[in-house]
């Protein structure tokens, strides 16, 4: 989708500032969190660290895990676990408390969108994809598993147990589930303006995002 470095760089790292903004938006929002910040909010809350710091030391404990299944990361998968960090603490220290039902819903709904929009924006830099993702695709590759079966074993797990340690489920677990995916291709078929190969978009949201229902594998 990009092809010019410069244009790959800020792609990066636009998307993934965005990609930590609207995953603290998610957490005021307070209506559910996507599987993988379940579990990454159970932990903050039940030790001392922020919800950055445990979402970048997931990511580098995630991306041990690619040693044993041979994946090689990117300098975006690197980006990824330190950017996306810094980004979500940066965030949660300067937006406000919603008390409000209507406001929390449409933040909520606007996190999810901007979510898309950020992953396609990251994928579209094409400099590798995230500790998680590369984690599904690495483990079906080796054992055979459909992407579909080896993700959503990983997010039912790792959702399991941030519930358990007290991570927030609700609607908007259930809405980025559902939307996520259809809506990562959407924004990459919009970015791409008709120059990407349909079926490029069509496996798009393969690479990247959580999301338990759907087939391909998004990317963090």
């Amino acid at each position: 989708m990009f092809t010019r470095l410069p244009a790959r760089l800020v792609a990066l790292f636009v998307g993934l500032w965005l990609y930590g903004f609207s995953m603290a938006l998610m957490v005021v929002a307070g209506l559910g969190l996507d599987p993988w910040d379940v579990f990454h909010q159970g932990v903050a809350q039940r030790t001392s660290l922020s919800f950055g710091t445990v979402i970048a030391l997931t990511g580098a404990a995630v991306l041990l895990l690619w040693i044993p299944i041979r994946q090689r990361p990117g300098f975006g998968t690197v980006a990824n676990v330190v950017v996306i960090a810094v980004s979500v603490d940066t965030s949660l220290a300067l937006l406000p408390e919603l008390d409000a039902m209507g406001a929390r819903i449409l933040v909520m709904l606007f996190a999810v969108v901007l979510n898309a929009l950020a992953t396609a924006l990251y994928i579209g830099a094409g400099l590798g994809p995230g500790p998680r993702d590369g984690l599904m695709t690495g483990l079906a590759a080796r054992t055979g598993l459909s992407v579909r079966l080896v993700r959503t074993g990983i997010e039912v797990a790792v959702l399991a147990t941030g519930w358990m340690l007290g991570g927030t489920v609700g609607v908007g677990t259930v809405v980025y589930a559902l939307g996520i995916g259809p809506l990562i291709q959407l924004m990459m078929r919009l970015m791409s303006r008709g120059r990407l190969d349909p079926r490029v978009a069509d496996a798009a949201p393969a690479v990247p995002v959580p999301s338990v229902a759907q087939e391909e594998c998004p990317a963090r």
